[in-house]
């Protein structure tokens, strides 16, 4: 399934690192950055989500939320979230079912690790529409920055 610019994001509800289940809904009214990642604890992961960390103050001064998400246990992204003191949320999509559902799912992965997510960047705005999408087939990019920071900020314009 492949997600475009200007359709509804899918609807769906995991769990964060405190246990706690989160919806997309929870976030209406404001605009949401959802990360998809292969797995904890790796470089290009950890690079990627210590960028967002740092410039946290970019996204909530525009209203806007980020949510990162992986097919780790909760367990093991509440490690890697205190590890790096990321600030924002981690979700666990343990069973796949939301990487499946935003088309960002490998079927086969390094070492035959199958159904790991792949990296990519949502940008749903306050009324729950997409308005960036980037999926990314090689783990070894990062997304955009550049083009999800200026999306982000004209959104709030």
């Amino acid at each position: 399934m492949t997600l475009s610019v200007g359709q509804p994001a899918p609807e769906f509800s995991l769990y964060d690192t405190d246990k706690k289940k989160v919806s997309l809904s929870d976030h209406r009214g404001k605009n949401v950055l959802l990360l998809f990642f292969p797995q904890a604890f790796t470089g290009t992961c950890t690079k990627e989500l210590c960028v967002i960390r740092d410039d946290i103050g970019r996204y909530s001064n525009t209203n806007a939320e980020v949510i990162g998400i992986s097919v780790d246990s909760v367990f093991t992204l509440k490690k890697y979230k205190e590890d790096q003191q990321y600030n924002f949320p981690l979700l666990s999509d343990f069973n796949k079912d939301v990487s499946a559902l935003y088309g960002s799912l490998y079927d086969n992965w390094i070492l035959d690790m199958k159904g790991v997510s792949k990296r990519a960047a949502f940008i749903v705005n306050k009324e729950g529409y997409l308005v960036y999408a980037e999926v990314l087939e090689n783990a070894g990019e990062l997304p955009d920055f550049a083009a999800i920071n200026e999306k982000v900020a004209v959104l709030n314009a």
